[in-house]
């Protein structure tokens, strides 16, 4: 039985390797390709092009992997000075995710792909998230992960795929202010969003925190599974329908 394939989505950024320095060069951590290749899948590694989203007809599933911010113009905001987007990834990556979506494949988003994924929802993100939670601690310092309490909406995919984990890594500086069509499924203890979902899908999940990067990464698990059609069925509560945000107490 062949592997699943997982497009992974790439950053282009300037890169140092061998006599070379700051070749621009489409690149993604290693971390993303060794989480979905321990999974039972074969990553391919997607760069931007907005061209066309034919690729999709060789993929089982697609990682919007994290990276600079999602430009605001694309959800209708003025750009804060602290904001670094990255044009190219933007509209390739939701040239992908919009033919994603109407073949219905398994999507999993991460850091920036979850804000992608709530902004092709009709959301918004919030620029600098310490202007709106009073603290640093989901990026504590350039390159330095932090970490935090979480918690997820019984009966949601979220939760099904985190059962029995109460804490994940952090590194980001936006965050989802408004989810759009998507419902909002996991939180910080700060109360930011940390999991949205489509339960009107197979498979469509976006989380905050950086899973090629646990040790259990469970989320990208879940993809592969789903791609490969052997993820369990699961509940889809009518309170968990998309478009709502539930409110933590709710839970």
């Amino acid at each position: 039985m062949s592997r699943p394939v997982i497009g992974v989505t790439a950053y282009v950024e300037p890169a140092d390797w061998a006599v070379w320095r700051g070749v621009p060069a489409a690149l993604v951590p290693q971390a993303y390709v060794r989480a979905v290749t321990a999974a039972g899948g074969r990553a391919v590694v997607l760069p931007p092009d907005d061209t066309d989203a034919d690729v999709l007809r060789v993929l089982d599933g697609l990682l919007l992997a994290g990276g600079a911010d999602v430009g605001p113009e694309r959800y209708g905001r003025p750009t804060d000075p602290r904001t670094e987007s990255r044009p190219d990834r933007d509209a390739g990556e939701l040239a992908l995710l919009t033919a994603a979506l109407a073949a219905d494949l398994p999507v999993l988003g991460v850091c920036r792909g979850m804000q992608l994924l709530a902004v092709a929802y009709g959301g918004t993100l919030h620029q600098h998230l310490p202007d709106v939670v009073g603290h640093d601690r989901h990026r504590p310092a350039p390159g330095v992960y932090g970490s935090h309490p979480v918690r997820f909406a019984d009966g949601s995919l979220a939760g099904a795929v985190m059962t029995g984990v109460e804490e994940v890594n952090s590194y980001h500086h936006q965050g989802v202010a408004d989810p759009g069509g998507l419902a909002v499924t996991g939180w910080a203890d700060d109360g930011v969003v940390e999991a949205v979902e489509d339960p009107a899908r197979r498979f469509l999940l976006g989380v905050q925190w950086h899973p090629e990067n646990d040790a259990d990464p469970r989320p990208v698990n879940a993809l592969v599974r789903a791609a490969a059609g052997t993820a369990p069925a699961r509940p889809r509560p009518a309170r968990l329908a998309a478009g709502r945000q539930l409110r933590q107490d709710e839970a």
